[in-house]
């Protein structure tokens, strides 16, 4: 049984949406494979990325909440299935068990208005096709039953991701090898998905096939590391443009941005440029975080090795001193 999204970023269920993505944030940071060297840091940043891809957005969140981890088997119109099957059955609700592993209970109404403990319907059954089985006992007991919804992973470089657009990928399926032509939204990120409506299970009996989710795996970039719609970079500046200040070129993945690195400037100090993160369709976007490394000539010309002598010469500047 996968892990409770809630106990993977360490929030309680009545968590809000700023304290979910706060959680999200200190856990990316730490677990980041780019970051943490240990071995299980990338399938613990995966599973990270999928809780929070869940639980930030708000149609799944409710969804996860009240059936757990098969949510997205449990078909949208579920509501109206259960109902037409109380019609059918003499009148009955149902409930499912959320995220937490609770056994299916149902509470039967007879025909005198008693309620009574139905913990033995066969949701299975009722659903059929949903959970992996026939719809029904014999394969045709509730009529036609949409396809299960399925998923893919797709992997995409950063630029891919920041840009989006077409793409044609390929997925191996029973039916052997298929191409589907994606639409790649701008500025997907990785646990994200992508829906290919259509595309998944076939119904039975003529009913409509499942969905296809197409789950996003942003490959580690030597340039750029994410946290969540950020971007991190390293800045390589001169000495003397670290301590004179300068305006240099710094890369992202829509190509180059020039920021301004001010006088006196050390290796680790951190320039943010707004709004130069991952594209955000739906709110605001990510940020972009240079951070200055001061490089030396590995090899100093003659002439370069005179002004740094003469510099050490002069100087009162002691960076071990307390400050």
């Amino acid at each position: 049984m996968a892990r409770d999204y809630y106990d993977v970023l360490g929030v309680p269920r009545t968590a809000s949406a700023e304290e979910i993505q706060q959680a999200f944030r200190k856990l990316a940071r730490k677990h980041h494979p780019d970051i943490n060297k240990d071995p299980g840091a990338e399938e613990r940043f995966k599973e990270i990325n999928d809780a929070y891809s869940v639980l930030s957005d708000p149609e799944t969140r409710p969804r996860y909440d009240r059936f757990g981890e098969n949510f997205r088997q449990i078909p949208q119109d579920y509501d109206q299935r259960v109902a037409a099957a109380a019609g059918a059955r003499g009148g009955w609700s149902a409930g499912v068990g959320g995220a937490g592993g609770a056994r299916t209970r149902v509470r039967h109404r007879t025909a005198d208005g008693a309620d009574f403990d139905g913990s033995g319907i066969d949701f299975e059954d009722l659903f059929g096709g949903v959970f992996g089985r026939g719809a029904g006992r014999g394969g045709g007991g509730w009529g036609p039953v949409p396809g299960a919804d399925q998923e893919a992973e797709i992997q995409l470089s950063v630029e891919e991701a920041y840009r989006g657009g077409k793409r044609g990928i390929t997925l191996g399926g029973p039916d052997g090898q298929r191409t589907y032509d994606v639409n790649i939204p701008r500025g997907v990120v990785d646990g994200q998905r992508i829906r290919l409506a259509g595309e998944g299970g076939r119904g039975s009996a003529d009913a409509p096939a499942g969905d296809l989710y197409l789950r996003v795996r942003i490959k580690p970039d030597g340039r750029f590391r994410l946290e969540g719609r950020d971007i991190h970079v390293i800045l390589p500046v001169t000495p003397w443009e670290a301590a004179l200040g300068a305006t240099v070129p710094v890369p992202t993945p829509g190509g180059t941005a020039k920021v301004t690195v001010p006088a006196g400037s050390s290796s680790g100090r951190r320039l943010r440029l707004r709004g130069e993160g991952m594209p955000n369709p739906r709110g605001k976007d990510g940020d972009l975080y240079a951070e200055v490394r001061v490089m030396v000539p590995p090899e100093p010309a003659a002439r370069e090795r005179e002004l740094f002598e003469e510099l050490a010469a002069v100087s009162a500047f002691d960076p071990r001193r307390p400050r």
